[in-house]
């Protein structure tokens, strides 16, 4: 099987607080609207909330994201008003991890991958 794209579709009981979390609070790009939905840019993979589609419990979901910057994401975030969960820390396998929660109290871990981790070494 040969997987071309791949997305993440987030359903909520409130979709406009959702839509209005990852477009403004996180700044996140609209790759497209559509009627009952909106799909945004979230590196090269994208985060679709499906308005149209009823809600189910999003605890256990979470989303990983790549970001440049550990500490200034951290501080754009903590000026949006969104609460940070857990601190930027170097984690045992050498990431840059921080975690906060959508409205809908889903895990968004946000990765930094420091340049001297073996990630960026492997370029497949």
């Amino acid at each position: 099987m040969e997987i071309l794209t791949s997305r993440t579709l987030l359903t909520s009981p409130d979709p406009q607080a959702l839509t209005a979390f990852y477009r403004d609070a996180l700044g996140l790009a609209i790759a497209r609207e559509y009627p009952g939905g909106t799909v945004f840019h979230a590196g090269a993979g994208l985060i679709e909330i499906p308005a149209h589609m009823p809600p189910h419990d999003g605890v256990g979901d979470v989303l990983w994201l790549q970001v440049r910057d550990a500490a200034a994401a951290r501080n754009e975030l903590a000026a949006a008003g969104v609460p940070i969960v857990a601190e930027p820390e170097t984690k045992p396998w050498g990431l840059i991890e921080m975690t906060v929660h959508d409205p809908d109290g889903r895990a968004l871990i946000l990765v930094q991958i420091p340049d001297d981790h073996p990630l960026r070494r492997d370029l497949r």
